[in-house]
């Protein structure tokens, strides 16, 4: 197998795995609520909940999709003008981890968790 060819088939191999855990994550995700809720809940609880699963969901398949830009761009054909797209794309894909993250936790990324007890 040439290599271009391996690399564009890794770099859509990972663009399926995003995919793949996207609609898993969303399943698992929307399973959960209902759960919570047949075991009695408050809405509200359960919808937080909902929304921070769906948040770490969304936030694993942007670091894979990420991932997949990377492979295909700079393996493939790493142009200055495809280079450019590619920090373009991973900007924006970054800004929306910081700000999942920030709905997700309560916190930003670099920020430590609470400690139990405070």
């Amino acid at each position: 197998m040439e290599r271009e060819s391996f690399v564009a088939s890794a770099a859509h191999g990972v663009e399926v795995a995003a995919v793949v855990v996207l609609l898993l994550g969303a399943l698992l995700a929307g399973g959960a609520f209902a759960r919570r809720l047949v075991r009695g809940a408050a809405f509200e609880h359960a919808y937080h909940a909902l929304r921070a699963d769906l948040g770490r969901a969304i936030l694993l398949g942007l670091e894979l999709l990420v991932i997949a830009d990377i492979i295909g761009t700079v393996a493939v054909s790493p142009t200055v003008s495809n280079l450019a797209v590619l920090a373009l794309i991973v900007a924006i894909r970054t800004f929306l981890s910081f700000a999942l993250e920030l709905d997700v936790s309560g916190r930003w990324p670099w920020q430590r968790p609470p400690e139990a007890g405070r």
